[in-house]
């Protein structure tokens, strides 16, 4: 729907947002149901509504716990009968600046100023304790915009006295325990103000009138960053960004001007324009955004422009690389093919409206943000919120290299005729052991981005993590692989609870890019084996199907399982004989 793409529609999202919600209702096949808490120090019911359209247009359907008006501390130190009884998955504290109890005046000392500053991240700190102590759920603070006026003018940002200068000390508190501190995001509305425009989002207007803390045109805005961070905590991030060449990389039509004539580079303003995109492009890429081209263009001049002197991307920036003349959303399916990825992985950036609209007709689940002036194309992508992070882990940091060795891998798989002698020729080893301190940010990470191949989409926090690798009842087992192309990483995750003689399979999850690749058979095997060394004689698993996890439907069956139950939704039982079970040996070597 257009009017969440930038610039968003705000009009329609206010006015039509019953007419809104049921058509994202109707387009949901799977939805992954989460309850939010609000506790808010201001009016949050059309937060909670704005915000409830955002998380359905990312797949998520959202029950929503909301505060009484101005009861934010209370309801989350000392909790209510109705919140504890929710049991929220996600808490959000909105709070803006006037919700600081006190402010420094003229007549105060520095040091007074420090204490007040001090007692103020005070409350806060113990409130997030408390709720972290309570719930062990991710929890969203806002941090502090600020007042649209300036008591003392531009004294008013570097004197103690100060409230801007109060409120810049008391955010940097904030982010320093958000530095420190899992499970804790900070919503940045002091960049959504300034960006907003100061003086329209603080119209004091509607907190007399209506207690918002901001206009009401600014609430989508405000749901939109909210939201960001919540479908990032929940793996619902685009993974891929594609990109046209032609007047979207640089100015000009390669084919036609030659690689002379186009427009990239410091010699005139429009070739810095487009520099400054291939710029952020590549800095996208540096936080795991796997960039692929799809131009319509003859291969060489494709790359010729990718080898412009005065370029910043080069062709071993893009995993994948379609320059041809077939139609663009053909392109994407295939690069979305080749990649393992599914096509609603993808945002595909081109500035004609006409291929923009194409691909998103013929390939649903693309975004595809309207690219209108080379000078707002990074603000379009940036502010789409696409590619939230909310966790950066070695393997995001080295996503491009693992794709290439992955193309390596293709490559050589076509030099033999059977497959069993290709997986030899990998010489790979496959490390698989309990959870481990140095990977518990990495097993949460894949237990939030695996959709495809997940059996029963379990999220999980590092503290949760924690829980099972601390509890003797857990079967917690991680998996890596590394083969003659490079370290692949953690890639696979098993979690399963032990009832007396049977073990029930609560987690199995891998990475797509392994796919095939016999680390499943070797994690069976593993299983399989620790199970019975503590006495397990069944071992018992659950699928449960989503919009993406098709494709392991009928993996326990496959693996030796049984199936022993079913209901009308297609989640299955599955049960194994630990005793009956015969290795699958996997062509690896095994590390335990």
């Amino acid at each position: 729907m257009d009017q969440f793409h930038y610039p968003l529609d705000t009009e329609q999202l206010l006015r039509k947002k019953r007419r809104i919600r049921k058509e994202l209702q109707a387009q949901l096949k799977y939805a992954l149901h989460l309850k939010i808490a609000f506790v808010g120090g201001s009016t949050t019911n059309e937060v909670a509504d704005q915000l409830g359209l955002f998380l359905l247009h990312y797949g998520i359907e959202a029950e929503f716990y909301q505060s009484e008006y101005g009861r934010y501390w209370q309801d989350a130190m000392f909790g209510t009968p109705e919140l504890d009884a929710f049991k929220p998955d996600v808490i959000y504290i909105h709070t803006t600046w006037r919700n600081i109890e006190q402010f420094p005046t003229t007549g105060d000392t520095a040091e007074a100023a420090q204490e007040m500053l001090q007692a103020e991240y005070g409350r806060f700190e113990a409130m997030w304790q408390a709720l972290a102590e309570k719930f062990h759920c991710p929890v969203i603070q806002n941090n502090f915009d600020r007042p649209n006026y300036r008591l003392m003018g531009n004294r008013d940002v570097w004197d103690p006295r100060g409230r801007t200068n109060f409120i810049v000390r008391l955010n940097q508190k904030f982010y320093d325990y958000a530095a420190a501190h899992e499970d804790f995001y900070i919503n940045d509305i002091d960049y959504l103000a300034a960006d907003y425009g100061l003086t329209a989002w603080g119209d004091a207007f509607y907190w007399h009138m209506y207690k918002y803390a901001m206009c009401l045109d600014a609430i989508p805005s405000l749901a939109n960053s909210v939201a960001n961070i919540i479908k990032s905590l929940y793996g619902r991030n685009k993974k891929a960004l594609v990109l046209d060449l032609d007047n979207t990389l640089w100015g000009g039509i390669v084919g036609d001007d030659g690689v002379d004539g186009i427009a990239v580079g410091p010699e005139v303003p429009e070739g810095q324009v487009y520099a400054e995109f291939q710029s952020y492009c590549k800095a996208l890429k540096s936080i795991g955004v796997v960039l692929a081209v799809d131009s319509k263009n003859d291969e060489q001049n494709a790359l010729d422009g990718l080898n412009h002197p005065d370029g910043v991307l080069r062709p071993d920036d893009f995993v994948c690389i379609k320059a041809n003349w077939e139609p663009k959303d053909r392109n994407l399916l295939d690069i979305a093919a080749e990649l393992n990825l599914g096509a609603d992985s993808f945002v595909f950036a081109d500035d004609n409206p006409a291929e923009r609209a194409i691909v998103a007709a013929q390939v649903p689940g693309v975004e595809t943000p309207v690219l209108d002036g080379a000078e707002n194309y990074i603000k379009t992508l940036d502010h789409g919120g696409y590619f939230e992070v909310t966790a950066l882990s070695d393997e995001d940091l080295k996503k491009t290299e693992l794709y290439h060795a992955n193309a390596e891998r293709r490559r050589a798989q076509a030099a033999f005729a059977d497959y069993g002698a290709y997986l030899d020729s990998l010489a790979m080893t496959a490390t698989i052991r309990r959870f481990e301190p140095l990977y518990m940010q990495r097993i949460a990470q894949l237990t939030n981005k695996s959709n495809q191949f997940n059996l029963t989409t379990l999220r999980c926090s590092e503290d949760d993590i924690r829980a099972m690798a601390d509890d003797e009842n857990c079967l917690c087992l991680y998996g890596k692989l590394v083969d003659k192309f490079g370290d692949n990483g953690v890639v696979t995750v098993v979690s399963g609870e032990q009832e007396g003689q049977t073990l029930h399979l609560r987690l199995w999850l891998m990475s797509c890019r392994v796919l095939k690749r016999g680390m499943e058979d070797a994690m069976m095997d593993a299983v399989v084996a620790d199970a019975a060394a503590r006495g397990v004689k069944t071992i018992r698993g659950y699928y449960y199907p989503t919009a993406k996890n098709g494709m392991v439907k009928d993996f326990y069956a496959l693996m030796g399982f049984a199936n022993i139950a079913a209901d009308a939704e297609g989640n299955t039982v599955w049960a194994l004989d630990t005793a009956s079970y015969q290795p699958r040996r996997p062509h690896m070597r095994i590390e335990r």
